[in-house]
């Protein structure tokens, strides 16, 4: 998931994006012989979101009854696992983006994998196991279309990345405020939400693309791309669920 996107000034005087200049960064190899296949560069992307998608699955299905018991003997442990969530999941974003090994990566992807795991456990229980079936299926589908866009039309979604941006910190900060003023958290935000991530992960998929392709830059695009979907996911949940 790309950020909002500054720019920078290089020495020739010319303007980069904040997605040029990961390019840029990305596309620096120390050694040669880190560089893989463009087949083998997707395989290892594919794998790593997926080994998180399915993780979660398994989170969702043996934690939630323990962690439901355990919230109702200690309701401020919510608290703690919201907390927890945040520093571990930022942190770990903060450590795979940063990081030239791919094991130290694969961690720091785990650091964002296993919390949101334990925060889907307690929200997806909430839901009838029809819409979430439903959910999973959209997401699917929406997922392999944007990828597919995102690969046929590169430009095109990465020239989307200073207005995903601004839209995404427009549209968190519009919810809070209707939230926590007006107590309106109605299927708008969700739609706009599911919009944006939509795009998102075409986004991404076409930037992976753009990165040298070595194993920790798999890994890291596979943590941009495993966020888009899971929240895409949550959104689409929370929309059908209403509508049902």
């Amino acid at each position: 998931m790309g950020l909002f996107d500054s720019k920078t000034t290089t020495a020739d005087g010319r303007e980069l994006s904040r997605w040029e200049q990961r390019v840029e960064e990305r596309s620096f190899v120390k050694d040669s012989a880190d560089v893989i296949s463009d087949g083998k560069f997707n395989l290892v992307m594919g794998a790593t979101v997926a080994y998180g998608l399915v993780m979660n699955a398994i989170m969702v299905l043996y934690l939630s009854a323990p962690l439901y018991n355990a919230l109702a003997s200690m309701p401020s442990l919510y608290w703690v696992i919201l907390i927890g969530y945040i520093v571990l999941g930022i942190a770990g974003s903060l450590i795979a983006q940063r990081s030239d090994n791919p094991l130290i990566s694969f961690v720091g992807y785990n650091m964002l994998v296993l919390p949101l795991g334990v925060i889907l456990a307690l929200y997806v229980p909430a839901f009838n196991p029809a819409i979430v079936a439903k959910a999973i299926a959209l997401t699917g589908f929406i997922s392999l279309l944007m990828m597919g866009l995102g690969s046929a039309f590169p430009r095109l979604f990465l020239s989307m990345g200073r207005t995903l941006g601004i839209t995404l910190l427009i549209g968190i900060f519009a919810e809070l405020l209707s939230v926590f003023i007006f107590g309106y958290s109605g299927t708008f935000f969700d739609a706009i939400f599911a919009i944006v991530f939509s795009l998102y992960i075409g986004f991404d998929f076409a930037r992976s693309q753009a990165f040298a392709k070595t194993v920790d830059n798999a890994v890291d695009s596979a943590l941009d791309i495993y966020l888009d979907i899971i929240i895409l996911f949550m959104r689409l949940l929370s929309i059908l669920s209403k509508r049902n």
